[in-house]
């Protein structure tokens, strides 16, 4: 079982884009994604 992660955890992995390295983190992609649809003019609010 994987150990919980803190607030604080998850607001530096959402920074944290591991460039130099071949992965990302599971926050950074979803946090990218979700901000990509928010600035996407296409959307209708």
């Amino acid at each position: 079982m994987k150990p919980k992660m803190t607030q604080q955890q998850n607001n530096s992995n959402m920074q944290n884009a591991n460039k130099g390295t071949n992965g990302v983190n599971k926050q950074y992609v979803q946090n990218q994604g979700n901000r990509g649809k928010q600035l996407n003019p296409n959307n209708k609010k």
